[in-house]
């Protein structure tokens, strides 16, 4: 399976799960905290030593301050707190040990990692690749077709469109349409008040669609559900919010600049690089041997 199949992962998460959850203490060559590092760097290991990934492609955020996403509502994750120093130590390491093992990562300067991830699914399913998606966000969703996994990976759950369907009553195509509806604190996209998730699932069943919604909104009050004339009004009020959110949510597939061939490139540890890094990270002789193993295992 894996011949044909990508592993396409969203970074961030899970450098921040690391930073905030793993239990090894550890300090780089300078004595700065290098948790984050050594937690996301035992995830990639486990990945690589477990999956035989042959396909594999890491995509990291920015700092966004010019995103096409800002550009339409400057408070998109206007709460966000910026990334402290200690914290943005760890994600140069870890891009840069990925960089060392000759695996491909990549970001953004005006897109996120979901829109690489969706540029990459799109271009991929054109070399007739199925795909995993590495990711603990329910956002990314929305990109999964036939045969593909959304892939929670730490908490070791996964969703095909069928178990998706089959658990949140929606397609993944839809996700995006439900976010519109619902809204999304953690991205601070404003929703239609007195809409939660579940009962934007059931306009959705209902109707499929945003614009089916739109199509039929004067249909709403006889659905069998609560407050039905109130949300009714609330939809034909809040169109215009309806549909900055839908855009907001909507992952882009169509980057220009981005070419998955980076992807099928061949590479090799940067010797140099990686021992370097190692004596930064203060890894031991036996950790060094073992990513070793591991990447020229990768090679054959």
């Amino acid at each position: 399976m894996n011949n044909k199949t990508a592993w396409l992962v969203d970074s961030n998460i899970y450098v921040y799960d690391a930073w905030n959850y793993c239990k090894i203490r550890a300090k780089d060559k300078k004595g700065r905290p290098i948790h984050g590092v050594i937690g996301f760097l035992q995830f990639v290991y486990r990945l690589l030593s477990t999956e035989r990934p042959t396909r594999i492609a890491f995509a990291f955020d920015e700092k966004l301050k010019n995103s096409h996403r800002k550009a339409l509502y400057p408070a998109y994750k206007a709460h966000r707190k910026p990334l402290s120093p200690e914290l943005a130590l760890q994600f140069r390491y870890c891009r840069a040990f990925l960089d060392a093992l000759g695996l491909y990562q990549s970001s953004s300067y005006h897109y996120e990692a979901d829109d690489l991830i969706g540029t990459w699914c799109y271009q991929l399913r054109q070399k007739e690749y199925k795909i995993n998606i590495i990711s603990a966000d329910k956002d990314l969703l929305q990109l999964i077709k036939e045969d593909d996994y959304w892939w929670n990976y730490s908490q070791n759950y996964k969703h095909n469109t069928k178990s998706f369907h089959k658990r949140f009553h929606i397609y993944p195509y839809q996700v995006a349409d439900q976010l519109a509806l619902a809204g999304d604190k953690s991205d601070n996209i404003p929703g239609v008040p007195g809409i939660g998730m579940s009962t934007a699932a059931k306009l959705l069943k209902k109707f499929g669609t945003i614009e089916g919604i739109f199509e039929h909104q004067n249909d709403i009050h006889k659905m069998q559900i609560r407050h039905a004339k109130k949300i009714e009004d609330a939809i034909i009020k809040y169109q215009n919010t309806i549909r900055l959110a839908q855009q907001l949510s909507l992952i882009k597939c169509d980057i220009e600049e981005v070419n998955i061939d980076d992807i099928f490139k061949q590479r090799v540890i940067d010797d140099v690089a990686f021992n370097e890094l190692c004596q930064q990270l203060q890894l031991t002789k036996e950790e060094q041997q073992q990513w070793e193993k591991l990447m020229n295992s990768r090679s054959k």
